[in-house]
């Protein structure tokens, strides 16, 4: 199982700042797929594995904490 650790609105719409998935062997973009009718759009949201951003095409790893960041607006 893999931690995933949720900010900002993600957070907000999972009730939860951290979800637990089965994402070992998955791509980070199949990773966005699985979460994004419990999340919504997940387009712009940056992932982060392990701590260090990870392209679409990075396959999760057994024990890898997962990350979604999503864009931040400020002024």
């Amino acid at each position: 199982m893999n931690k995933v650790m949720l900010f900002a609105h993600l957070k907000e719409t999972a009730g939860n700042s951290t979800l637990q998935v089965d994402a070992t062997g998955k791509t980070v973009a199949e990773v966005r797929n699985l979460l994004s009718p419990k999340l919504g759009d997940l387009e712009g949201v940056m992932v982060a594995v392990n701590e260090e951003f990870a392209t679409e095409d990075y396959m999760i790893a057994a024990d890898d904490v997962i990350a979604l960041i999503p864009p931040v607006s400020g002024g």
